[in-house]
């Protein structure tokens, strides 16, 4: 929601590959998430709103509005009506389904973090070869 802070978009490291590329590209989709859930919020405590009213409203550009609606109702989590788009029956399985997914992804992000601190301090290993 616009009154709510935005997570901060993180900029990749120069010069990085690898590992991270798959992380980065993970916090992508969560960042595409969040914005799906907004959207989703604020359809479901308004009257029906068209792309550009929803855009405004959320200060987000158009096309990504475009996309997050199209995502929405390919899910069937929203339809399109004559004065914008309104939220489905569907909604409250969408809650249930999200709020399920994030407890699992906390639990193995919970996880990776502790690996992850584990080796940050580890001297690295020296290796021959290669």
């Amino acid at each position: 929601m616009a009154d709510r802070e935005e997570p901060p978009e993180v900029e990749p490291e120069p010069g990085s590959s690898g590992p991270t590329d798959l992380a980065d590209r993970i916090e992508e989709e969560l960042g595409l998430l969040v914005r799906n859930v907004d959207i989703l919020e604020r359809l479901s405590k308004s009257p029906p709103l068209g792309i550009i009213r929803l855009s405004e409203a959320l200060r987000l550009p158009i096309h990504k509005t475009r996309y997050s609606l199209h995502l929405l109702e390919r899910d069937g989590v929203i339809q399109p009506s004559a004065d914008g788009a309104v939220v489905t029956d569907r909604a409250r399985e969408f809650w249930a389904a999200l709020n399920r997914s994030l407890e699992r992804m906390t639990e193995q992000i919970q996880h990776l973090k502790a690996r992850a601190a584990e080796h940050e301090h580890r001297p690295p290993a020296s290796r021959k070869g290669y």
